[in-house]
């Protein structure tokens, strides 16, 4: 006897033209790398259906939606361009969406590439750890603040 998964059974909303489950375009876009991943990022409130906070992965999107997603520390804006097949190659995700996604402006300061405001952070040959002298100068400067 043939085994059927809760996965298997067509749903009436998946297989519209015009709409698709928003957790399941999220994972077709290649915006989470699992459907769960996608499922918990709509219950934690991480996704806005234009404008509309949802806390329901199964919501159905349609074309024109604009969504505004916060993953991995930055905010994207994607527009909808049609529902997914598959979860297909990244060139082929691509044309599910437009990205509406601001440039974002460069942080004075707080830059991990090494160019700040002042240009590019030029460090001493040999001067990467401290040496034992270093150390124990930190140390000292440590028990001074300590008592304070």
């Amino acid at each position: 006897m043939a085994r059927r998964t809760a996965g298997s059974l067509p749903s009436v909303d998946d297989d519209s033209p015009e709409g698709q489950r928003l957790d399941k375009w999220l994972w077709f876009a290649r915006v989470v790398k699992s459907r769960t991943l996608a499922t918990g990022l709509v219950r934690n409130g991480k996704v806005r259906i234009n404008s509309q906070r949802l806390d329901k992965p199964s919501h159905i999107i349609r074309l024109g939606d604009v969504l505004t997603i916060a993953v991995q520390r930055q905010i994207r804006v994607l527009k909808v361009l049609s529902p997914g097949m598959r979860r297909g190659p990244a060139k082929e995700a691509m044309q599910l969406y437009e990205d509406l996604t601001p440039p974002r402006e460069p942080q004075a300061g707080g830059e991990r590439d090494g160019a700040g405001a002042s240009g590019p952070i030029e460090f001493e040959l040999g001067r990467g750890r401290p040496t034992k002298k270093d150390r124990r100068a930190i140390d000292r400067l440590k028990d001074d603040f300590a008592g304070c």
